[in-house]
This record gives structure tokens, C-alpha cells and sequence, in this order.
């Protein structure tokens, strides 16, 4: 089939694709992990295999292992140029992209800081205590509620309708 590939034979190439094309992605996809750059990394390898069919040569291995061969080395080359153009963009990232907040990001959180301080101060002292265990200090409703003596459900009564005032608090 290669020899009839090599001589222009649409036919026979279709007919080579239908025989070994699962082999050839099962290939491909071992060395990439990735079904949808494993695709195109099999259609790449078919293209390959009709531009240069005519440098097959028959010297004891078989077709299969030359095909084999093209497919690996493209799967290898795409692994190669993603991994390269990866590090090349996490590289210019890290020296070009400050960490930090940007001065607009830190004057406006600072303005919803000072607004939910201020919404937080006119809850009742034990209701904010509870709302900030639980949202700042990741404290459980359990631990809550035996730091400030009430039942699990009333904690738990205290803490939504807590954020139900927040919530009105910061809409105004």
C-alpha cells in the first residue's frame, strides 16, 4: 500500500488509514496524554506519510514500524514545541507580571474593607464575634456555638440572618 501511496493512489492511502490509523493514534496518544492534540497530531503523521511514502524502502522492517516511526516522532516534536513555548511564556510571565495588587485593586478593596468594618459594627457584639469566627477565622458552627454558649441551630440561625444584614448593609 505504501508503494501505491507513494505513486499518487488516493485509494490505497484511504485503505492504509482504515488499516493503521489505531495503531497510530494509540501512539501518539501514549506519548501526549492529550486526545485532541493526539488527533491532529495524526493527521499531521498521515500528511507526512503521503508527502514522503516514496522514501519508504523495504530493509527488513516492517511498513508498520516506519509508519510507527512518524507518528512517534511528530507526537515527540508537538511534546518538544508545547513544552518549549510553555516555558517560554511562564519565563516572560514571571519577570513581566507584578504579584501584587494593582493600585485600583488595593484603593477599592480598601474602601469594601472600611464598608463591611462599618456594616460588621452594627451587628450586635456576640452576632459580629460569630460572623467574623466563621468567616475570618474558619472557625466550624460547632466551635462557635460552644464559645458562645448557644445551641448549634441558633448559631446557625445567628450567623445567616448576620449575613442577610450584611448583605442589606452593603447594598445601601
Amino acid at each position: 500500500m505504501i508503494a501505491r501511496v507513494a505513486l499518487g493512489d488516493r485509494k490505497a492511502f484511504s485503505q492504509l488509514y482504515d488499516a493503521t490509523s489505531a495503531k497510530l493514534f494509540g501512539v501518539i496518544l501514549r506519548v501526549l496524554n492529550n486526545r485532541a492534540s493526539a488527533e491532529d497530531v495524526l493527521q499531521e503523521s498521515y500528511m507526512k506519510i503521503w508527502r514522503h511514502a516514496d522514501r519508504y524502502t523495504s530493509n527488513g522492517l516492517s511498513p508498520m514500524t516506519w509508519l510507527i516511526t512518524i507518528a512517534r516522532n511528530s507526537a515527540i516534536d508537538r511534546l518538544r514545541a508545547t513544552r518549549d513555548s510553555t516555558a517560554d511564556v511562564d519565563d516572560m510571565a514571571d519577570r513581566l507580571v507584578s504579584t501584587g495588587p494593582t493600585p485600583e485593586q488595593s484603593a477599592i478593596a480598601a474602601g469594601e474593607a472600611s464598608r463591611i468594618t462599618a456594616c460588621l459594627d452594627e451587628l450586635d457584639t456576640d452576632k459580629a464575634g460569630a460572623v467574623r469566627g466563621a468567616y475570618l477565622q474558619g472557625l466550624t458552627y460547632a466551635e462557635l456555638a460552644e464559645i458562645f454558649s448557644v445551641p448549634l441551630n441558633t448559631m446557625r440561625t445567628w450567623l445567616r440572618r448576620s449575613l442577610i444584614s450584611l448583605r442589606e448593609c452593603m447594598e445601601r
